[in-house]
């Protein structure tokens, strides 16, 4: 009968040693959308260091790339092809927000949080043009009332 509480307890420590798996969030580009033309969904992604974001191009003839001026400090941009499947993990704590450069003015951008968002300030004042200003001012405001929630 001494053996049953040994194994439980190996079980136990073997449960406390397993590595932590990293989720995984797809984002899809879209032509249209739930929230209208030449769209991300979700837009808005929350995720914790080590996660990863799929970008699949449900429809053709879009792309994903970082916009510059909204990365954390030290963190690496990515821009995908045309039409291509895009996995990028995410390290560093931050906001990023991404485009899709041919739609960027018709406002097909998005925001990406991992973990706490220091950078926001930062992120916000980055002008863009078109439909992107007004998307990324309803972003940013999501983003601040899911945090005063939070809180």
């Amino acid at each position: 009968m001494k053996i049953i509480p040994r194994i439980a307890a190996a079980l136990a420590v073997l449960a406390l040693a397993a590595p932590v798996i990293a989720a995984e969030v797809q984002v899809k580009m879209l032509n249209k959308g739930t929230e209208g033309p030449m769209t991300f969904e979700p837009s808005l992604v929350e995720i914790a260091p080590g996660d990863t974001v799929k970008f699949v191009p449900v429809d053709k003839g879009h792309n994903v790339e970082t916009i510059q001026g909204m990365l954390p400090e030290g963190a690496q941009p990515f821009a995908g092809k045309m039409s291509e499947e895009v996995k990028v993990t995410f390290d560093k704590p931050g906001v990023y927000g991404f485009r899709c450069k041919p739609h960027y003015g018709m406002g097909m951008v998005g925001l990406i949080v991992v973990g706490k968002a220091e950078n926001v300030d930062n992120a916000k004042v980055v002008t863009h043009p078109g439909r992107a200003k007004q998307v990324f001012a309803k972003l940013f405001d999501k983003l601040a009332t899911e945090d005063t929630a939070a809180k």
